[in-house]
């Protein structure tokens, strides 16, 4: 029995996997258990911001697992702190929750923002507005908030209280606006939901509206927080802050760490007993995040994704210029789509068996999220690849 049918045996199928076993990485390079090389333009879904086998996560997990992987929330660890200082004193936010995902940290924002208006308001805002085609992860609480039926079928009854809207249209939100909302949660790029980049006025107006109402800002950063569109958070990009923010993905290039961020007048909700997480910021992984966010934001790593996206831009509408059936290119940094006419699985495919990774999202939508320390030839070099591609389809 081969690795893939071991796993085929042995797990869960609620993952459509390729037929690839990778078994190492460096850099923007991963290789399979047959020793095929490939270039990594997924990035694990934005997570290896600074790529496979990083010597800054590998020296703080040696150098912190030394000293203490766990002890619990009951009691202070340093690494925690500092990473805790190190969000406040570069956001928006007064406090920081950590947890181990995505998900967890937006489940952590619906709590703390439902918990905020039942205090205020005594209970008569409980409406949470999010956005059609978002997509805030696979729990409950996480599901039924997201804008997404597809994701949603088949488990009923969700969870009641949210509202949906389409994204980047105020007048919507305007119309879906009355005394029973408590919060409204978007992403600053709907990631999942096809790269899909809003109007800049769009985040301001929300941001107005929710001041006007005194109604909570989630603003839900797990793919594209961290340095991903060439700014440490992107609602940088928009002049805007939220009240409350979610992180996740590449706080720590792999290891499962996620955070919600928020300001006291908020964070002020959750006292002692209403919120936890066993395994939510542990001193090794805080430790490794510390590090990673440190070097993102003071080694050239945001500079490069500026650069680096713009040129793979750049030569992803030169692409579209040569093929019809290119419909859109979009994106920021290096979070970028390609909209297809058609589905676009044979293009995954066809790129794989050349040596390229990449995912296609929304059906007809290419995404490319690779690590932020990416190099020019590197992007070169998949250009070619779906030049080539292209072509023979």
């Amino acid at each position: 029995m081969d690795t893939i049918e071991r796993a085929d045996k042995y797990m869960f199928k609620t993952y459509k996997r390729y037929p690839v076993v990778l078994v190492k990485g460096k850099g923007c390079k991963v290789w399979d258990e047959h020793g095929k090389e490939y270039l990594d333009f997924v990035g694990g879904i934005a997570v290896c911001a600074l790529g496979h086998s990083s010597s800054i996560v590998t020296e703080a997990l040696k150098e912190q697992s030394e000293k203490l992987v766990h002890v619990s929330n009951l009691f202070y660890t340093k690494p925690q702190i500092e990473l805790a200082q190190f969000l406040v004193e570069h956001s928006f936010a007064d406090r920081v929750f950590f947890c181990n995902s995505g998900a967890e940290a937006n489940e952590a924002a619906i709590k703390l923002a439902r918990r905020y208006a039942n205090e205020k308001f005594g209970g008569k805002r409980n409406i949470i507005i999010s956005m059609e085609g978002s997509f805030h992860g696979r729990t409950m609480a996480t599901l039924s908030a997201t804008g997404q039926k597809k994701i949603q079928n088949g488990f009923d009854p969700l969870l009641q209280g949210f509202r949906f809207v389409p994204f980047n249209d105020v007048s919507a939100l305007n119309r879906a606006m009355d005394e029973s909302v408590c919060a409204v949660l978007l992403e600053p790029i709907q990631g999942e939901g096809g790269v899909i980049c809003p109007d800049k006025e769009y985040l301001q107006e929300v941001r107005r509206i929710c001041n006007e109402r005194d109604v909570v800002m989630i603003l839900d950063e797990v793919q594209v927080g961290c340095g991903r569109t060439g700014k440490l958070f992107a609602h940088e990009h928009y002049g805007i802050t939220p009240d409350i923010m979610t992180l996740a993905k590449a706080m720590a290039n792999g290891l499962p760490i996620g955070a919600m961020l928020a300001t006291e007048k908020f964070s002020d909700s959750f006292g002692p007993g209403t919120h936890a997480s066993t395994f939510g910021g542990t001193p090794l992984v805080t430790a490794v995040s510390l590090r990673v966010l440190k070097f993102i934001v003071e080694q050239g790593v945001l500079e490069n994704c500026i650069k680096m996206g713009e040129y793979f831009k750049n030569g992803l509408e030169e692409l579209k210029k040569k093929f019809s059936f290119i419909k859109d290119i979009r994106g920021k940094g290096l979070i970028l789509g390609m909209e297809l006419d058609f589905a676009g699985d044979k293009i995954v495919m066809k790129c794989m068996e050349k040596g390229f990774l990449i995912n296609c999202i929304q059906e007809k939508v290419l995404r490319f999220i690779p690590p932020l320390i990416i190099k020019k030839e590197e992007i070169d070099m998949l250009l070619e690849c779906l030049d080539s591609v292209f072509k023979e389809i």
